[in-house]
């Protein structure tokens, strides 16, 4: 497997958390754990993203957001559910609103769960989608692959 050419791009979107995976996100990107090593950058725009990061769960208000920012970010993509919340709806998913994790909504392949999680965790996570987003260039450039979407 060849190496990625260009340094992939994150874009994380917080659906409806405690805010606690939110911070151990900043913190994964700060100098102690510096995520950005790995090549990983930061991005607010999904045109621009490569990896979509979500955290909390997913309801009826934020579910057209999420779908709109997936659909917007061009293919190869790979999306990570990081946090108990984002894997499976967590403490709120018995909630009226509450449809339950990220994969209700766009199909999610790297799961980190934990209540928060912590730094190392979401480390470990971005260095296997980058590996899942490799996978993806390659099948994607053979024209072995096959789009998924919702």
């Amino acid at each position: 497997m060849s190496m990625l050419s260009k340094s992939p791009w994150i874009i994380h979107y917080d659906g409806s958390s405690c805010n606690g995976c939110d911070i151990e996100v900043l913190a994964a990107l700060m100098p102690r754990y510096d995520l950005e090593r790995f090549g990983i950058l930061n991005t607010g725009n999904p045109k621009h993203a490569d990896i979509l990061l979500l955290t909390g769960s997913i309801n009826e208000q934020n579910k057209s957001v999420v779908l709109n920012i997936y659909n917007q970010m061009p293919n190869p993509k790979v999306v990570i559910a990081v946090g108990i919340c984002a894997t499976s709806g967590g403490v709120f998913r018995e909630c009226y609103n509450v449809l339950g994790g990220a994969d209700k909504v766009v199909p999610v392949d790297v799961y980190v769960p934990s209540c928060p999680i912590r730094p190392e965790a979401l480390i470990d996570a971005a260095v296997k989608a980058l590996g899942i987003l490799e996978k993806k260039r390659v099948d994607l450039k053979t024209g072995d692959m096959i789009l998924n979407s919702k």
